[in-house]
């Protein structure tokens, strides 16, 4: 794979843009800013390369935790390393994974850019879970004994913004009357557990029951805040969270996630990759292939797992259409914002 990457030195001397031999992958690397074992973002990332590359008889190189800053030393040590393929695993890498990947001649992949994507060279996976999270909030407000259900985000990337104004979408379907909160922690607080912890209180006591976080690390902080208060009514706080599943340190109240499984999306740039096709079409998730699902728990009654497994249904078949909306003033206009900073 070394005489690739020397080749593509060459080439680039020469003025040429084309990456050679992408046919002949043979590893691809994920790069991710926290640790790959968060039940969420993270995880399901490099879950879902080491899946796709196993399927298709490909070696993955994974580097976890880098943080959200400058990431060109590790994305070249990667392609030096023989990654035919890099796959930058947050939106703060959307900058630098191109740059790299155009000089060393070395496709990349990145988020919240669907108009950086480039034929060959670049692609852009911006994937919208907003089918499962309307799911989410119909659920919310099934569930909400308050009538108040809250959005508490990290930041306002596209997934997210499509995500919170289809969940708020979701609960004014099932309960014209609910009334959605809405908290924003910071521009870019993916990894703030305190501020996540801090803004949920704050809806809390604003009359939310039920929260939908999302928010890579500073999701544990928005899980440990309805974990130790109770609801203005007395009650019991659930969660749900997305991407990952986090059942396995539920303390009583996770009442769900929108689960992504991002294995097709990797396979089918794989795919594309060896057909000479990559960064030719969007890849994203749906209901329909199974890549969203809402995560069943035992916190769900039945009853009420049968009427949003009805809904999801009507979503599939297109009875009831749910629009992805990546901007935040779309958001805006749905929810109600926190009454007071915190």
């Amino acid at each position: 794979m070394r005489k690739i990457i020397l080749h593509s030195f060459a080439l680039a001397l020469l003025g040429s843009v084309s990456i050679a031999h992408a046919a002949d992958i043979k590893s691809i690397a994920i790069l991710t800013p926290e640790p790959g074992t968060d039940y969420g973002w993270n995880q399901q990332g490099v879950d879902a390369a080491k899946a796709a590359g196993k399927a298709a008889g490909v070696e993955v190189l994974v580097a976890d935790n880098l943080g959200y800053g400058d990431v060109r030393p590790t994305l070249r040590e990667m392609a030096q390393d023989g990654a035919g393929l890099l796959i930058a695993h947050a939106s703060g890498y959307n900058t630098s994974a191109p740059e790299i990947g155009e000089e060393l001649k070395v496709p990349v992949a990145i988020v919240d850019r669907p108009d950086a994507r480039k034929a060959g060279a670049v692609a852009d996976y911006t994937a919208s879970g907003h089918e499962g999270a309307y799911l989410a909030g119909r659920l919310a407000a099934k569930t909400s004994k308050t009538g108040t259900v809250g959005i508490v985000v990290s930041g306002e990337p596209p997934s997210w913004n499509s995500q919170s104004a289809a969940f708020a979408e979701g609960a004014k379907a099932e309960k014209p009357s609910i009334n959605v909160r809405y908290a924003v922690i910071g521009p870019a607080a993916y990894s703030d557990a305190a501020g996540g912890k801090r803004v949920t209180e704050a809806l809390i006591a604003a009359g939310a029951d039920v929260i939908f976080g999302q928010g890579n690390g500073s999701s544990f902080g928005m899980l440990q805040a309805v974990e130790t208060n109770k609801a203005t009514n007395g009650g019991k706080v659930y969660f749900i969270d997305v991407i990952g599943d986090k059942t396995a340190i539920d303390k009583g109240n996770l009442l769900s996630s929108v689960v992504w499984n991002l294995t097709p999306v990797y396979a089918a740039m794989i795919a594309d990759l060896k057909a000479d096709k990559y960064g030719s079409r969007n890849y994203d998730i749906n209901l329909k292939d199974g890549s969203v699902t809402l995560l069943k728990t035992s916190h769900i009654p039945a009853d009420v797992w049968t009427q949003i497994e009805a809904i999801k249904k009507d979503i599939i078949d297109g009875k009831i259409k749910v629009t992805a909306h990546y901007d935040a003033d779309t958001v805006h206009k749905m929810v109600t914002a926190l009454p007071t900073t915190p």
